[in-house]
């Protein structure tokens, strides 16, 4: 059978119990902030924020790639412009320009 006299002191007890009550005001503080309708707010407009630069961060590289694969097709290796796949996309989209403007003309005619 387990002993369950207690050698404390009425002060040591008075002590521990200051201690206990202390360690759960703490608590109960802790909670509370956490609970709180502005931190809840703060946490999930931290959360946006960071999936946000996550995912621009993410674009910004894909952006790049695209752009160095282009510039890699249109310029050589000296950074001298490749006349030959240039004059024919310049020659396309002149055209593709030149044909909506026709468009337009004649449903606005």
């Amino acid at each position: 059978m387990a002993d369950t006299s207690d050698t404390r002191t009425p002060a040591q007890i008075e002590a521990d119990i200051r201690r206990r009550r202390d360690a759960l005001a703490e608590t109960l503080d802790e909670i509370g902030v956490r609970v709180h309708p502005k931190t809840i707010v703060g946490d999930a407009k931290a959360k946006v924020v960071s999936n946000i630069d996550h995912t621009l961060g993410r674009a910004y590289v894909g952006v790049n790639r695209v752009v160095t694969d282009v510039k890699g097709q249109v310029v050589d290796e000296d950074g001298r412009p490749r006349l030959e796949r240039i004059v024919p996309v310049a020659l396309v989209v002149v055209g593709v320009v030149g044909l909506l403007a026709l468009g337009t003309r004649r449903r606005k005619g």
